[in-house]
């Protein structure tokens, strides 16, 4: 024993050390088109014990700390890779991305250190988990709010795919596909008329979305940016899907001469369709609804030789909305106080919108060795055509309704509060016109100092834009309503209309906007990591003369070879935003040409935290939280109305918007990625010129206050993404998204301005639930040969049950007022429960 214990002590050290282990990890995913693969072989050249990828691309191998070794990465018709890795501290966490190139392909391997994030967006690359999102609009952006940071639907629910971002409004947002800015219809104002949105899931690769605080090289607007990428397809795929609620389909391949291994011709094609007949059906308006929308686009791309390349997009979007109302039963108020409208209608609605957009770029892409200049021209057209007819007529009547449980006459009205007719006739006609023409170009410059694994590098960047808009909006509508049988507003002489809105609008401008950005970063391998982005930006506009340079600046820090994989980021800057065209038109349809540019000054700061969770079986995690401050000012005021946005039309306003956001996702249970997001936020506004006041609950006279709540002013929201599969079988899920948020604040229709918004609607939570089923997989192939589904990859089929809890949430009001002037707020309900069968093939 004495031996023993002597033994021990001497080696104790070199136990200990033996003992002393690090992580390597990250994800592998395919070089033509960046999915996920799984069964790559990930092992230690030289010995030790290799792990494999799951589904999702993602590894995690122990590797000894403070030893120089290599790491090499296997898979049948895949290039072979390696990578080789410093020493490491004990208990440090070190992360690669691996995009291996197939066998037949003349890509090479691509192996880069997970630094910080670019630009400190965040990032999305497994695109395949998005598209089995349980989804009521068929639109990318109706999962953003799940992935992004301060992201919420506002007023439009699950029927709208529009975004509010950190207490701005729908219009703030910018939009790039392959560097091309994305515009959105003008004249949409609620739900039920929106159709689909540009971007296809099935053509993409990967997007990165920023919440605030983003770089100079994209577009002036005040709260967010979308920044998504196509595939370049280098083998023939497709797919397609179909459920109650629509169908696509999708295309990709390339094409290469045999005797060139450089020029290339790769293609993506993608149509969908969309119908919400089966959502609609469970509003409580019963009537007729036919909506119908398609989409069909393509990408194509051409590699002349190394260094250039050709590119060409193309749209055409169609959505048509008709809808003949039939009858309305509403009831609303508290226990001891119900209320019912009930409504007949005679009419019927007919909108159609249409969007076409074409593209074309040339890029000069050489080896970064040989050149390390870069250049790229865009061009593209946009046109949208806007067409609103409406012609219905309500018969209603609003009455208290019987709420003892022992009358006869319980659940009827028993005293009616008012009775009238509502006459709404709209004959609007807009139409859009983008031209513009785009040069981007960039150096990257750098040193390396090998003798101290010092790297350092210059990324400077720079744009010049023009832009040709042309509007005409033609606006031709009035609403007629009388209350027991007076015209409201009464008058003894005349009869009035209550509204009347007629004018012709045509504005022609151009504008002219450029941009230098410098991304410095210096890294030291095996200490720290840090990068500076800063840059400023400039625009011109012809309409009224108004120009602005506005800077912006972030610093992004990440210490390297530490036990915590953690990165900082802080982000400032001027964001400016001149009007469009909605925001210069009045509420009585004049034009403000005057109109100068809503500002805003940024200020954001946060960090992220990649770790791994339990310890009997750990995985991975990521923790992002961000807190920000926004001071606004030249704002133009506006009101919500569903999703329609009711500008002033003046910069008659100022105000602010501060929060804080944090994000968690990982694979709450291995091999599902899951996520929880919350937010808090408060956005306030001042009109000028106004002293606004407001009421405490029970009491009639009001009190002076400094400001008052924007429409987009939400509280807390709070989402989470679950999944989960049976243990004893993976190849069937369940996925669960449920969201909760505080009520959005609204004020008294045409009279908003001193009480400016004191109420709000009740609180949104929904839960949408769906299963899924996977019916094939290659993987399958060897031990299923005569499966009836073996000529496709993949194959789901799914259920999904919408508003599980069929919560009546609310979108917006129905103002009556009776012939006392008293004016009664009826809201208008979003969808009820509904089921949905979707199967998806991919080949």
């Amino acid at each position: 024993m004495f031996r023993t214990f002597c033994f021990g002590i001497c080696f104790l050290p070199f136990l200990l050390t033996a003992q002393q282990t690090a992580t390597v990890f990250g994800r592998i995913s395919d070089a033509t088109d960046g999915q996920p693969v799984e069964f790559v072989s990930v092992y230690i050249k030289g010995g030790g014990k290799g792990v494999a990828s799951d589904e999702s691309g993602k590894f995690a191998i122990q590797v000894p700390a403070g030893q120089r070794l290599t790491l090499g990465f296997r898979r049948v018709a895949y290039k072979d890779a390696s990578a080789d890795i410093l020493p490491l501290q004990p208990n440090a966490r070190f992360a690669l991305d691996i995009s291996l190139a197939p066998n037949q392909s003349n890509l090479e391997v691509v192996i880069s250190e997970r630094r910080l994030d670019e630009g400190g967006m965040v990032k999305e690359k497994n695109i395949e988990e998005l598209k089995l999102l349980p989804s009521t609009t068929g639109n990318l952006e109706s999962v953003l709010p799940h992935i992004a940071l301060g992201t919420n639907t506002g007023t439009g629910g699950e029927l709208s795919s529009q975004y509010q971002v950190r207490g701005g409004n729908y219009d703030e947002n910018l939009v790039y596909v392959n560097d091309f800015e994305i515009y959105r219809p003008q004249l949409i104002r609620a739900g039920q008329q929106e159709g689909l949105t540009f971007p296809n899931i099935d053509l993409m690769r990967d997007l990165s979305f920023s919440s605030g605080g983003f770089q100079a090289k994209y577009g002036d607007k005040m709260s967010s940016v979308l920044d998504i990428k196509y595939k370049r397809p280098d083998s023939l795929r497709a797919s397609a899907s179909a459920s109650l609620l629509g169908a696509t389909a999708h295309l990709e391949g390339s094409w290469k001469p045999k005797k060139d291994g450089f020029r290339a011709f790769r293609y993506l094609l993608g149509a969908r369709y969309k119908t919400t007949r089966t959502l609609l059906g469970s509003l409580d308006v019963e009537g007729e609804y036919v909506p119908n929308f398609t989409d069909v686009q393509t990408y194509l791309t051409y590699d002349i030789n190394r260094d250039w390349q050709i590119g060409a997009i193309g749209n055409l979007n169609r959505s048509t909305y008709s809808f003949q109302p039939q009858s309305l039963a509403r009831a609303f108020g508290l226990v001891d106080y119900a209320l019912q409208l009930r409504t007949a209608f005679e009419g019927q609605e007919v909108d159609d919108f249409t969007q076409a957009m074409g593209g074309v770029s040339l890029t000069f892409l050489p080896d970064r060795e040989r050149n390390p200049l870069y250049h790229k021209l865009l061009t593209s057209v946009w046109r949208s055509q806007e067409n609103e007819r409406f012609d219905i007529l309500g018969y209603y009547i609003l009455g208290e309704l019987e709420e003892n449980l022992g009358s006869d006459d319980f659940g009827e009205i028993v005293n009616i509060l008012g009775t009238g007719t509502q006459h709404t006739w709209v004959r609007n006609y807009l139409t859009a016109d983008v031209r513009n023409v785009e040069y981007k170009g960039g150096i990257e410059i750098q040193k390396d100092n090998r003798e101290v694994n010092l790297t350092r590098s210059h990324f400077f960047q720079w744009s010049a834009k023009w832009q040709n808009e042309t509007i005409l909006d033609k606006i031709n509508e009035w609403e007629r309503l009388d209350s027991a049988l007076y015209s409201l507003p009464y008058d003894t002489v005349a009869l009035h209309v209550r509204k009347v809105l007629k004018t012709k609008n045509e504005l022609s401008s151009d504008r002219f906007s450029a941009s230098l950005q410098d991304t410095w970063t210096w890294r030291k391998d095996g200490v720290r990591e840090l990068q500076v982005i800063a840059g400023v930006r400039g625009q011109y506009w012809t309409m009224n003369g108004d120009w602005f340079v506005t800077p912006r600046a972030q610093l992004l820090y990440k210490p390297l070879n530490t036990r915590r994989d953690v990165s900082y980021r802080l982000a400032g800057g001027l964001f400016y935003q001149p009007a469009f065209y909605r925001e210069m038109r009045r509420l009585d349809g004049s034009v403000n040409t005057d109109l100068a540019a809503q500002k805003s000054g940024h200020a954001v700061g946060g960090f992220t935290w990649d770790f791994l969770w339990g310890k009997r079986r750990p995985v991975k995690m990521r923790l992002i939280a961000e807190a920000y401050y926004k001071q606004m000012w030249d704002l133009v005021s506006f009101d919500l109305d569903n999703v329609r946005i009711r500008y002033a039309g003046e910069n008659d306003s100022r105000g602010y918007a501060t929060g804080f956001d944090v994000r968690l996702n990982g694979e709450f249970v291995k091999g599902a990625e899951s996520w929880v997001n919350f937010s808090l936020l408060r956005t306030r506004e001042s009109l000028d010129g106004v002293q606004h006041r407001a009421r405490r609950v029970g009491e009639r006279e009001g009190f002076n206050v400094k400001d008052v709540p924007r429409p987009t002013d939400r509280l807390f929201t709070f989402s989470t993404f679950f999944q989960d599969y049976l243990r004893k079988n993976k190849n069937i899920r369940m996925h669960l998204n449920f969201t909760v948020g505080s009520g959005l604040p609204f004020g008294v229709v045409d009279n908003n301005i001193i009480y400016r918004n004191p109420y709000r609607f009740a609180p949104y939570h929904r839960v949408d639930i769906g299963f899924g089923f996977q019916l094939w997989k290659d993987a399958w192939r060897r031990t299923s040969p005569k499966n009836l589904l073996r000529f496709t990859r993949n194959t789901w089929a799914s259920l999904e049950v919408f508003n599980l809890m069929k919560v009546a949430n609310e979108a917006s009001n129905i103002w009556i007022k009776t012939i006392e002037n008293t004016q009664y707020a009826i809201p208008n309900y979003l969808t009820g429960r509904r089921l949905n069968v979707r199967l998806r093939m991919d080949f």
